[in-house]
């Protein structure tokens, strides 16, 4: 399996599919099975019956997972690939390598 570069908060546009263009936060990552949920985008209905925590029961409106090949990171509302930089910092008189996401499109370091 190839190394998911997404990570959870992350700005992404939908590449393909039904929501093709839809941009979203990514709220969850499930790296096992390669999925995200982007904030309303691949909506589904849930039938639910009535219990104390919901009252009314009924249809629920949800977001599902989506394949993580279908979105990609965006910045500045444009799709761009993510890299990875490694760069030397020093810390306590000791030099560490961290390594840094970045945007491939613009060169910005991501986090």
């Amino acid at each position: 399996m190839a190394n998911m570069k997404l990570k959870k908060g992350d700005n992404v546009i939908v590449i393909a599919g039904k929501d093709k263009g839809k941009a979203g936060k990514i709220l969850v990552v499930d790296r096992k099975k390669n999925r995200v949920i982007v904030e309303g985008v691949n909506m589904v209905s849930k039938h639910t019956k009535p219990s104390p925590a919901n009252q009314q029961g009924g249809i629920i409106k949800k977001e599902n997972y989506i394949h993580a090949s279908n979105v990609m990171y965006a910045i500045d509302g444009k799709p761009t690939k993510i890299g990875y930089k490694f760069t030397t910092v020093t810390k306590d008189g000791k030099e560490v390598t961290v390594k840094q996401r970045i945007a491939k499109k613009t060169g910005a370091v991501i986090d």
